[in-house]
Parts: structure tokens; C-alpha cells; sequence
């Protein structure tokens, strides 16, 4: 089959709701606009979602929720292993949607669609591996069972920067958990988990399993929601203050949570690092995304004996980089998502330059239709910085120095944040003392990627709470529930 132009694939993609299993309008009449921000066009008009038909999700889903639950794992499984399959033959539509509504370059489409994929797999592989024990009490007098059970209706909120992997890692666990859910995606980027809904809807999954509502009032539309007694589970990716006030809604109902906020990721390289192997891992730990991750290094913090080296290294590299409209062959830079955060990478590189970092090359927003700014490298960042203390969510790369390894350790953990941390030396002994002595929920040593979804994905202190991914993931969406029998035998 031949491949889809553009146009042809996004009026393939749905403009309504995603309620009880059927496709349908807004109560308010209302739309949303979605952009292309690689050249400022409306690419797609979908239905914006009000507070009523929120709530018609919440009660798709309530009513989902127990044959759900009752469904055989193994059949829970197969359906999110069909989705699996079916993504996979959908691969580069959903790739070119991506490029098209978030702009990154195609290639790291494609390698999205493969991550978000493999959370479909791992969690239909899961669904069948939620185990439980039984044993006799230490008192003799009893015995003791131990089951997981799913926590009931979840009500997941995905960010725009990754438009399938986000919602796969919260949608795919919470349905192999046997978990009914309302989705809420991004308003800058909804229209891939359209299409995801109806490539699940196409694998079989039952009406109201799954509900997506597209909304331009999210406090608005989410609040009745998160209030609702028969919600039982919230997932959040997105900014910590955000998380925050969400924290406090679900407080009330006292609602199991997962979070995964902001971050300000330390990159240390050191003395004895392989400086070219750390230069590889900074393209992809920075400009993967276009710098527009919570896993993005944010704060290079480099031994003073090779800092100047490190810094030539890796400017020349950026000076490679190709921006253009992610479509476009070669290109390495995409477009930033919108005029708010070409204004930020400004602010932020401005303000270190002030203070007396050297800019080395960029620096600036670029003069187009589309919201691109500069790949940029700045050394000699000094404390006080705001780039330093703030995620910076763009193409740029802060290097500041260090001393010796406390001075590297205490630089590094200088940040309410704790998502993830990179580190290259070829020091085992230091390398083991890094992994406990850096306050991150993860690690990447001497690699600059870490996401895998095998592996629990999340982070400490202000980076938020709970696991997506790995063994952890799938408990995120199970209640532990303890029943003691006596003893058969007395």
C-alpha cells in the first residue's frame, strides 16, 4: 500500500470524542484548532470537551469498570498485544502524525512509535503475571493470602511532548491492570491519541473501556472528574506546579496517584571520561526531542580539566544540526512547540550570558513561519543562573565546571527536582558511589538515554511519585488486598 500524503492521514484522524465506545461531538459546540508548528497552519479542527462531557466519560468508564475487571488476563492481554501488532503496520502513519501536530523530525517519530509500542507488548505480556502468595502466619494459627486487584477507574493526563509514548505508558498498564479509563492528552497535541483510540477500538477492546476527551479547559474539565467518588486512580506527566495543584484535588477522595513532573538533569562528565563517548551521549541526552524532555540533560557539569575540550567537541557537533520542518530529510531540529517556549530558551540563554557565560554558537529564535530557535551551546555558566534552576525544554547546552568529585556531587544534587541523572567515567568505584550519592530516581551511566520500558520510569523529590514501566508499572493500577483464613488443620 502506498504511503498516505499528509492531508490524506489527517482526515483519517478522528474530530470527535472517544465516549462509551462511540465517536461523538462536544455538548459545548465548541472546537480546538491544532497547529502545525513548523509553519504556524491549522492542520485539524477536533471537538473541545466541557465539563458535561467529561463526565459522560467518567460514567463510560464506571460502567466499564467490573466486567472489565472480570475479564480473563489472558484475553486483557491479547487485546493490547493486537494493538501491539496493529501499530506496528500503522508505524509510519503514526510517525508522520507525530512530526506533523509536535514537530520533531521524522526518524525520532519513528523511534517513538517503536518506544510506545513496546509498552503495548510489555504490559500484554504483564497482564498475565499479576501474582499474588499464600502462607501460614508465624503463629501457626492461620493462613495468610495475598492478591492484587485492579484500583478501578484511572483518569490519565498525558503531555504534548510525547504523543503515543505517553499515553501507551499509562493507557497499557492501567488496561492489563483490568482498569477502565478517560484519557485527557494535551491540547497541543491530541490528535495521536485519537488515533491511537481508534487503532485500540480497531484491536477489539470493549465500549467504554476507554474514553478520550480533547479539552482547551483542562481545570475546568478535570476537576469534576478527579472529584468524582467512583474515579479511584490518578496518572499525571507534566510540570511539577502543576502536578502540585493536582496532588491537592485528589487528596480529598484520597486517590492513588502517579506523577511524573519536572526535572533539571545533571550530566557530569569527568577527568577520566571518555570525553567523545560523553559528547555522543550529550546529542542524545540533549537534543533528543529537541531538547524537549524531562529527561533532557539540563545542566552540564564538567571537570575543569576537560571542560574546554568537551565544550569544542561538542559545539562542533551542534554546529552539524539541520532545523527544519521534521519532514524534511536531514534535518536534526525540529521546531519548539510554540512562541512560549522559543521565548523561555531566549530568556534563559540571555540571562547566562549576562551573568558571564560565553555563548559558542546560537543564541537565537529564528525568523520563520514556525516557532524554531537555534541549536545552542553556552560554557562558562555561572551560579545564580536561571538556567541552572530551571528545565529548559529547547536546544541548548549549559556547561558549567566542577572540582572534584563532592563539588560534582553537590552541584548535581542543587535542584528541588530528582527525575535523572547521566554520568561518564570509567571509574567503576565511582560510578557505584554516583548511583547512591545522586538524588535521582534514575541513573544513566555512560549512556545518555535510559528509557526503556522494562524499566521503572520515575523520579524523587519534586520529580514526582510512583513507577510507569518495568515489573512497578502495572502495580501503579492494583490494589493489595490481605485475607486471613484459620487454620485448616487445627
Amino acid at each position: 500500500m502506498s504511503a498516505l500524503s499528509e492531508s490524506e492521514l489527517l482526515a483519517k484522524v478522528p474530530d470527535q470524542l472517544f465516549i462509551g465506545g462511540d465517536w461523538v461531538d462536544s455538548t459545548s459546540g465548541r472546537a480546538i484548532q491544532v497547529h502545525d508548528p513548523a509553519t504556524g497552519a491549522v492542520i485539524r479542527t477536533i471537538a473541545d470537551a466541557s465539563v458535561a462531557d467529561g463526565a459522560r466519560a467518567m460514567d463510560a468508564a464506571a460502567a466499564a469498570q467490573d466486567s472489565w475487571a472480570a475479564t480473563a488476563p489472558r484475553v486483557r492481554g491479547e487485546i493490547l498485544r493486537g494493538a501491539f501488532d496493529l501499530l506496528q503496520e500503522r508505524a509510519d502513519e503514526f510517525a508522520l502524525l507525530m512530526t506533523i501536530e509536535m514537530g520533531k523530525p521524522l526518524a525520532e517519530a519513528r523511534g517513538e512509535v517503536a518506544y510506545g509500542g513496546e509498552f503495548l507488548r510489555w504490559f500484554s505480556e504483564e497482564a498475565v503475571r499479576i501474582s499474588g502468595r499464600y502462607g501460614v502466619n508465624p503463629e501457626g494459627t492461620g493462613r495468610t493470602i495475598v492478591t492484587h486487584l485492579p484500583v478501578g477507574p484511572s483518569f490519565l493526563i498525558t503531555p504534548w511532548n510525547f504523543p503515543l509514548a505517553m499515553a501507551t505508558r499509562k493507557i497499557a498498564p492501567a488496561l492489563a491492570a483490568g482498569c477502565t479509563a478517560v484519557v485527557k492528552p494535551a491540547e497541543l497535541t491530541p490528535l495521536t491519541t485519537l488515533y491511537f483510540a481508534r487503532l485500540l477500538e480497531d484491536s477489539g477492546l470493549p465500549k467504554g473501556v476507554l474514553n478520550v476527551i480533547t479539552t482547551s479547559t483542562s481545570g475546568e474539565v478535570s476537576a469534576p472528574i478527579i472529584a468524582d467518588p467512583r474515579l479511584r486512580k490518578l496518572s499525571f506527566t507534566g510540570s511539577t506546579g502543576v502536578g502540585v495543584r493536582l496532588l491537592k484535588q485528589a487528596a480529598d477522595n484520597v486517590l492513588r496517584t502517579s506523577m511524573e513532573l519536572g526535572g533539571n538533569a545533571p550530566f557530569l562528565v569527568f577527568e577520566d571520561a571518555d570525553i567523545e563517548k560523553a559528547v555522543d551521549g550529550a546529542m542524545i541526552a540533549k537534543f533528543r526531542n529537541i531538547g524537549q524532555a524531562c529527561t533532557a540533560a539540563n545542566r552540564f557539569i564538567v571537570h575543569e580539566s576537560v571542560a574546554e575540550d568537551f565544550a569544542a567537541r561538542v559545539t562542533a557537533r551542534v554546529k552539524q544540526l539541520t532545523v527544519g520542518r521534521g519532514t524534511e530529510d536531514g534535518v536534526g531540529i525540529g521546531p519548539l512547540i510554540n512562541e512560549a517556549a522559543v521565548a523561555k530558551a531566549s530568556d534563559l540563554v540571555r540571562d547566562a550570558v549576562t551573568r558571564g557565560a560565553t555563548l559558542l554558537t546560537g543564541g537565537s529564535a529564528i525568523d520563520s513561519d514556525g516557532t524554531f530557535y537555534e541549536p545552542t551551546v553556552i560554557s562558562g555558566v555561572l551560579a545564580g543562573s536561571d538556567i541552572l534552576r530551571e528545565e529548559i525544554f529547547g536546544p541548548v547546552l549549559a556547561i558549567s565546571t566542577f572540582t572534584d568529585e563532592a563539588d560534582a556531587v553537590a552541584k548535581a544534587n542543587d535542584t528541588e527536582y530528582g527525575l535523572v541523572s547521566y554520568v561518564f567515567t570509567r571509574d567503576l568505584a565511582r560510578g557505584q558511589r554516583l548511583i547512591e550519592s545522586l538524588k535521582t530516581g534514575m541513573m544513566g551511566l555512560n549512556t545518555g538515554v535510559v528509557s526503556n520500558a522494562s524499566a521503572p520510569f520515575g523520579g524523587v523529590k519534586q520529580s514526582g511519585l510512583g513507577r510507569e514501566g518495568g515489573a512497578e508499572g502495572i502495580h501503579e493500577y492494583l490494589e493489595t488486598k490481605y485475607v486471613l483464613t484459620p487454620n485448616p488443620f487445627a
